[in-house]
């Protein structure tokens, strides 16, 4: 079975909406923080709007884990779901695309056009085992190649939530000259360890399955599809919150009256359901390389500490958080909002949803983005 029959986009595929550019900077490549380094890296992105002449109406948008470059528009071939954030980006949306020039690339590591492990090595073989550690900041350091490529100095604002409010947050550390806004969300200065314990978990789940094959699955017929559809439930647990389980599911059974015999409750049906449903469209080794990259999140790593890294930010910053958010807890948006000077209060999205709220909410989350990146 190929990549591509597994749902995962290589060139030549259908495109839908994106546009892949090979990027080696200058002839280097890119040398990663934990030792390895990648030749060229191509990248998956996807434009909205105009790009003005003077280039300053730029707005980067940073997908979470299981995002792609598809954050606004139909399903369409190419493009199995709506966008991601479509309610929040298009002409007269909170990133308005009749003011800003939106562009929303797939991520290091990924596996929607991005180089990633199903992506082909310089041997014409996937790199699978092979693909080396990747952080935040390497994922960084090919947005910023990006904008190079896009002759974009400056972004007018860079926008994200979970693992894009992890770059976005590195953006405006790591690179305070490129950006003059950013909206962080749900998001915090690095990662916990409760965080680092459920993405364990879930990469283990994975490495289990018996068709995992050590990362070397693409060309062995099977994918390993049950240990990433467990890793899933595993994450779509940690995303919503108790009071949205006890009201949607309590517990209530699949077949009647006959949990005794068939054991199937509700919420498992729907952790199943979620599961399967990624590992339809999702690398599995993607989901690996991307959720150690999360546990490697620390803005303060080599700056000093968490503290002395956020002191010193310039630009302005909204921080927002979920206020039923059990994975990113506000404790974290509240020390972000603390430590950023000028950041002010941390913006609260009110839902039942958890840590999935920054993508369920699209009207609170519009309006925080809203004024975040046009407010003096």
């Amino acid at each position: 079975m190929s990549p591509s029959a597994s749902g995962f986009w290589r060139p030549g595929d259908e495109p839908g909406r994106r546009i892949v550019v090979t990027l080696d900077r200058d002839g280097e490549g890119f040398a990663l923080e934990g030792g390895g380094h990648l030749a060229t890296v191509d990248v998956a992105y996807e434009t909205w709007g105009e790009l003005n002449q003077g280039r300053s109406n730029a707005v980067l948008v940073l997908h979470a884990l299981t995002g792609d470059s598809h954050a606004a528009g139909p399903a369409q071939p190419g493009h199995p779901t709506t966008g991601w954030w479509d309610e929040i980006i298009g002409p007269g949306r909170a990133i308005d695309t009749d003011r800003f020039f939106v562009v929303c690339p797939n991520v290091l590591g990924g596996c929607q056009g991005t180089t990633g492990p199903s992506s082909l090595a310089g041997d014409g073989r996937p790199y699978g085992s092979r693909f080396p550690v990747i952080t935040i900041r390497d994922q960084v350091a090919v947005e910023v190649a990006l904008s190079e490529h896009l002759g974009i100095e400056t972004w007018s604002g860079v926008v994200g939530g979970s693992m894009g409010g992890m770059r976005a947050l590195e953006w405006v550390v790591g690179h305070p000259e490129r950006v003059d806004r950013v909206v962080a969300i749900a998001v915090g200065a690095a990662g916990t360890a409760d965080q680092i314990a459920l993405c364990s978990l879930q990469v283990r789940s994975i490495k289990a399955d018996p068709h995992y094959c050590g990362g070397d699955y693409y060309e062995s017929g099977a994918t390993p599809r049950t240990g990433l559809s467990i890793a899933r439930g595993i994450g779509q647990f940690s995303y919503r919150t108790w009071t949205e389980f006890e009201s949607r599911f309590g517990r209530e059974v699949q077949d009647d009256d006959a949990i005794l015999e068939k054991r199937r409750y509700s919420i498992e049906s729907y952790l199943n359901y979620h599961g399967e449903k990624l590992a339809a469209r999702f690398d599995p080794n993607s989901y690996i390389v991307l959720s150690e990259a999360m546990n490697h999140h620390d803005v303060g790593r080599g700056r000093g500490g968490v503290v002395a890294a956020l002191k010193n930010v310039r630009r302005r910053v909204t921080v927002a958080g979920v206020t039923s958010d059990r994975l990113y807890p506000r404790e974290l948006q509240d020390e972000l909002a603390r430590l950023i000077p000028g950041a002010g209060r941390v913006a609260l999205i009110t839902s039942p949803a958890g840590h999935d709220g920054f993508l369920i909410e699209t009207a609170q989350v519009g309006e925080i983005i809203r004024r975040g990146l046009v407010e003096a």
